[in-house]
């Protein structure tokens, strides 16, 4: 086998490797309809359960993935819950999009080698109507990045979209399976980790504009974990008056998601 071939072989996984790294799948039947009528996203596949009972939301949903030019597969109730996940609210309905923020953190960390970045990461963040206010935040404000535990989080599910208000088809969302080595990866390529402290002395105010960062939110009640915190470069504060001890960790991560854009 030559070694254009080989080269040939390795950008052509690399590709597909990318696109199913994108993809997002959706259930439920409102969610699936609103999310084939979101023109943010690429939707690659339909999934309906074969002992669906005729309904017009069921109609509704296989005219708009014909018009987005989806695939449609047909399975059993069984087949249909280990591709949802979530046997007893997907209501017989997934669909797979492609979602171009979507990605692997380690294909964002090669794709933007050199430029300066900001990434919000989360440990522990449990709440859904939270995780979906991080995402429209994230979405909003100067973030590069929201770096994203596929396992101990709140997962990507109804809940975390309609908190979302939609924005979790476009936000910038960075998968990965462990933070701590993730995190560890990213102070490789140069970013300083701070972790949202409020017990830390140094406030977020004093964190230079330049470089890239990574700042790590921690648990609704138990903040960042001491293996996460071992990670981390520096502990940070938001200042706080009134002897208020704590902000929501979704109002935090708003502050930091327009630190650069009010200054």
């Amino acid at each position: 086998m030559s070694k254009d071939t080989n080269n040939t072989d390795s950008e052509n996984y690399q590709k597909k490797k990318q696109f199913f790294d994108q993809l997002l799948t959706v259930y439920g039947r409102n969610p699936v309809f609103e999310a084939l009528q979101d023109k943010n996203n690429q939707a690659y596949r339909l999934h309906l359960a074969d002992s669906n009972r005729q309904a017009k939301v069921i109609d509704d949903i296989v005219k708009l993935a014909k018009k987005r030019d989806a695939e449609i597969v047909y399975h059993s109730r069984q087949e249909l819950s280990r591709i949802s996940k979530n046997a007893k609210q997907d209501q017989g309905v997934a669909v797979d999009l492609v979602c171009k923020g979507y990605q692997d953190y380690k294909t964002f960390l090669q794709n933007n080698q050199g430029r300066e970045l900001d990434i919000i990461a989360l440990d522990r963040i449990t709440n859904p109507q939270n995780l979906g206010m991080i995402i429209r935040s994230v979405c909003a404000g100067a973030i590069d990045g929201l770096l994203l535990p596929r396992k101990g989080c709140a997962k990507l599910d109804p809940l975390v979209i309609k908190a979302s208000a939609g924005t979790l088809f476009r936000a910038p969302i960075l998968r990965c399976d462990t933070l701590t080595d993730a995190l560890q990866d990213f102070q490789q390529h140069n970013f300083r980790i701070y972790g949202l402290s409020s017990h830390a002395d140094t406030t977020i105010s004093s964190i230079p504009q330049q470089g890239s960062s990574v700042f790590v939110l921690g648990n609704e009640t138990e903040g960042v974990s001491q293996s996460v915190a071992d990670c981390c470069d520096h502990q940070v504060s938001i200042p706080m008056r009134n002897q208020v001890e704590s902000l929501n960790v979704a109002v935090t991560a708003s502050l930091l998601a327009f630190r650069k854009v009010m200054v």
